[in-house]
């Protein structure tokens, strides 16, 4: 089997030593990303986010802001850092630590759409190089059907190698900008949740006081 591949790598010609390092970068972003997706996916708390729903639905963010923080759910982490500073501007607090979160999970993704770009150009220069090759036999006194088919061999082989790094590496692409969109939605859910539930608890807190507020003068009149 190696001794197959390697002798492929040869007839590809020169361009398949432009392509090698190409297919490497792209195998390894593809399985480092796989890995980190697979501890994101660990690390999801619904409990622990329903409970800290709960806490902020009872107008206690001291002890939302404990759970959310001993958490590593992303959706936990954006809550955490919105709850730290939640005096100042909530909705930029969250907006910010959702950003720092799509960062991380878009990482080298660039690198993949570069290479769906870059790898079937490699392919067709491969191409252009093994029938330039070709036919410059054609026209030598070496002229002999290894010479010609060797060319033809080159270019279908640098051809077929840039196709399928490109393929395997949109494929990898269009994946992971599903998971990012998937997250993406989950934070601004979490994040909406916290606004809503945050604002509800401080109105409930604020018509209280005013209420009681309110009681006090008609005490003071019914014990006159």
């Amino acid at each position: 089997m190696d001794n197959i591949v390697t002798q492929y790598f040869i007839k590809g010609g020169w361009i398949m030593y432009l392509i090698l390092p190409v297919s490497l970068v792209t195998i390894t972003v593809i399985l480092e990303r796989t890995y980190w997706w697979i501890l994101q996916g660990r690390k999801r708390d619904n409990a622990k986010l329903e409970k800290v729903f709960a806490y902020l639905e009872e107008g206690n963010v001291v002890d939302a802001s404990t759970v959310a923080r001993q958490s590593p759910d992303p959706r936990l982490q954006i809550i955490y850092h919105g709850l730290n500073h939640h005096h100042v501007s909530l909705e930029g607090a969250l907006e910010m630590a959702a950003r720092i979160q799509l960062k991380r999970a878009g990482r080298f993704l660039n690198t993949l759409d570069t290479v769906v770009t870059l790898a079937p150009l490699l392919g067709l220069l491969g191409t252009v190089t093994g029938l330039m090759r070709a036919f410059f036999k054609l026209g030598s006194t070496e002229l002999s059907e290894q010479a010609i088919t060797g060319g033809i061999a080159e270019a279908l082989i640098a051809t077929a190698c840039g196709l399928a790094i490109a393929v395997l590496a949109l494929i990898a692409l269009n994946i992971f900008a599903g998971r990012i969109a998937d997250l993406q939605f989950d934070l601004q859910n979490a994040g909406t949740n916290t606004e809503v539930l945050l604002r509800t608890a401080n109105h409930r807190e604020t018509a209280g006081r005013e209420k009681a507020a309110g009681e006090e003068p008609s005490k003071q009149f019914a014990a006159v």
